[in-house]
């Protein structure tokens, strides 16, 4: 059905539509098509090797993305090729079911998590800015880094579909809006129920397709919106803030831009589909959301080295600890004095304290950049990697004790409070890119719906 207008016009104004959604149609294995977001477990060859034989010779959104893994091996023109051909082969033939008008209401379960909620609508590029100091309607919530977004680009730019690992907060702290939704929508069968392949649990979708549950949508969302400037002290509506794929949303800004440019002056641009970006919208406050830290995996550096860098930080100092387990506690205390980092390589371990903010990472990130561009300048190359989780952070660092691998060290961040989050956005700007994760490497989304872009 369509919307009618002037409910269209009020979720415009709130950033917000209602997408033309296209799912997979009978038949289709969705364990084997829905895939993990594209930049997980990018130290983790074997983990994709896996994805890739599971989903192999079936349709799957596999092979509609390009794992952050691969981004730099040589044949990225290639990959890139064969996803467009396949976003093609798929929208030309039997694999998705006719497109629907609606959002989705979406139950997520995982090991550490029994159920997490969402929805999954269309935004407004227009209304979103990245940048320091945005004052728009969709911010984000860490720093974005234009030089990774041309190998996005150039994927998303001209593509026929999108299909999106975006998760996106707003701030209601009665945990009402969403929750009701589901209500609704939850008197009606699910579109769709299934396990997700590699330990990612379970999730479950259910349409939410008439007037009336778009009319509880914009009416929930204008009172956020309403309430934003008072709560956060600003002049502003703040209603959107990113939680996971802000170099995702960033990339679907820079095509629209492109595009406009090119465009200007056509009469059907503001309803052309590639100003929107499909994206799951989640509670800050959801008993299922936890926010986790990112923890930094530093090449070519040693623990010797590392401390020498950290030594900058305000009131800092460091001592050994016995292993894994003692220093896992002592970084996750919520009661610690002074912020803590945890270091590792090999199988030394140490504990460092700071006076620096609760978000460590303020402090923290501009000195490994700098550390980083400097040695590269001069001494050869060294790099970061940004790590979900902390088991995955132990095993890559205590690999450096293997005569074999090159030298690392691991820093171990302490977790993340979500209170203060808005407003910190709203006053401050984002914070440092990869200052947080929601929830660990599997919990991330898991490619679904689809809609078409540039058709």
């Amino acid at each position: 059905m369509d919307i009618q207008q002037d409910l269209k016009a009020r979720l415009a104004a709130l950033g917000t539509a209602v997408p033309e959604i296209l799912l997979p149609g009978p038949g289709t294995d969705l364990q084997k098509w829905a895939v993990i977001a594209c930049d997980q477990f990018t130290q983790d060859q074997d983990f994709w090797v896996r994805v890739k034989e599971t989903a192999e010779g079936v349709p799957s959104a596999l092979n509609l993305i390009l794992p952050e893994i691969y981004l730099e091996e040589g044949d990225r023109e290639e990959h890139i090729r064969r996803i467009r051909e396949t976003m093609e082969a798929y929208l030309g033939g039997n694999v998705f079911a006719p497109a629907f008008t609606g959002c989705v209401y979406i139950e997520r379960a995982t090991s550490f998590h029994p159920c997490r909620r969402g929805l999954v609508l269309a935004v407004d590029l227009d209304m979103y800015d990245w940048k320091a100091g945005a004052r728009s309607l969709i911010r984000a919530t860490e720093g974005t880094l234009p030089e990774r977004l041309p190998p996005r680009v150039d994927i998303r730019r001209g593509a026929v579909l999108e299909t999106p690992h975006i998760l996106i907060l707003i701030d209601d702290r009665q945990d009402a809006l969403i929750p009701a939704l589901g209500e609704r929508a939850k008197r009606s069968a699910p579109l769709y129920e299934t396990s997700l392949m590699m330990g990612g649990g379970r999730v479950s979708g259910w349409a939410l397709d008439t007037e009336d549950d778009w009319t509880a949508l914009a009416d929930g969302l204008e009172t956020l919106a309403g309430l934003s400037p008072a709560r956060y002290g600003i002049s502003e509506p703040f209603l959107y803030a990113m939680g996971d794929g802000n170099h995702s949303l960033a990339t679907a800004k820079a095509v629209w831009d492109e595009y406009k440019a090119a465009h200007a002056g056509d009469p059907d641009l503001a309803f052309h589909p590639a100003r929107w970006a499909l994206a799951e919208v989640e509670n800050l406050y959801d008993p299922g959301i936890a926010f986790e830290p990112i923890h930094r995996l530093l090449f070519g550096i040693a623990i010797g080295e590392t401390l020498d860098i950290l030594a900058a930080l305000p009131g800092f100092s460091s001592r050994p600890v016995s292993g894994q387990e003692e220093l896992a506690r002592l970084v996750g205390d919520p009661d610690a004095p002074r912020s803590r980092l945890g270091l590792i390589s090999g199988t030394e371990y140490r504990l460092a304290e700071t006076s620096a903010p609760p978000v460590v990472t303020e402090s923290l990130q501009p000195l490994l950049d700098a550390f980083v561009r400097s040695r590269t300048a001069g001494h050869g190359a060294v790099s970061i990697d940004y790590i979900h989780g902390e088991e995955e952070l132990f095993r890559l660092a205590e690999g450096s004790a293997s005569s074999k691998a090159p030298v690392r060290t691991g820093i171990l961040l302490p977790p993340v409070k979500k209170s203060g989050l808005f407003e910190t956005v709203a006053r401050s700007g984002p914070l440092p890119r990869k200052s947080f994760s929601m929830g660990e490497g599997i919990e991330k989304r898991y490619y679904l719906e689809c809609r078409k872009l540039f058709v």
